[in-house]
């Protein structure tokens, strides 16, 4: 468990959801989708966050989000952090784009810096113990935040309470069903917060 190769959404619809994540972020084999109708309602737990260099980065990946049928939960705005929005895809799953930098300094591109998996937890550290006991080193460790160092992992991983969580993505935390997220690492797993591991293929 020392690297998320890829993350896989679970959804009603494989093809479209394909087609949306395709044309909204273009982020490979990082995810990946598959059909499934296990019920799920309200937040699911967790986010999915591309980070970028610059505020223009972030509108270029919110507008194309919108363009291939996402809708806003958060209008791209300045904040203390840097400059971000948040949106929901049409399969339900919330994804943050943000950057730490205030000013552009270039053209506008698709290119992430990185690709965050932010799971919302009831205690993080009971999720940490769990996850630094299966080799995953930590980062950083901010009480209610921790993250994860993965090295060069094609997906970062990070902790968050999950009230917290809700509250950054701009969605009320009530919840049940399953997350419709399965991670796919070098090992199977279930964590304490119910999020499933499976081995990747290769």
């Amino acid at each position: 468990m020392t690297s998320i190769d890829h993350i896989t959404l679970e959804v009603a619809d494989a093809s479209a959801a394909q087609q949306f994540y395709d044309a909204a972020f273009g982020l490979g084999d990082r995810v990946r989708v598959r059909a499934s109708d296990t019920p799920s309602t309200g937040f699911r737990g967790y986010t999915m966050s591309i980070t970028v260099a610059q505020p223009a980065d972030v509108n270029a990946y919110v507008e194309s989000a919108l363009a291939a049928g996402a809708t806003t939960i958060k209008p791209v705005a300045k904040t203390f952090w840097g400059v971000g929005g948040t949106v929901q895809a049409p399969d339900g799953a919330i994804w943050k784009i943000a950057t730490s930098e205030k000013k552009d300094s270039g053209p506008a591109k698709r290119e992430p810096e990185s690709v965050v998996l932010l799971l919302g937890v009831d205690d993080v550290g009971a999720s940490k113990q769990f996850y630094a006991a299966r080799g995953i080193p930590v980062g950083k460790s901010f009480g209610s935040y921790v993250q994860f160092d993965l090295k060069d992992s094609p997906v970062q991983l990070a902790l968050y309470k999950r009230r917290a969580l809700a509250k950054d993505a701009g969605v009320p935390e009530d919840g049940s069903g399953s997350h419709r997220l399965v991670i796919g690492g070098d090992s199977a797993a279930t964590d304490p917060d119910g999020f499933a591991w499976e081995a990747a293929a290769g």
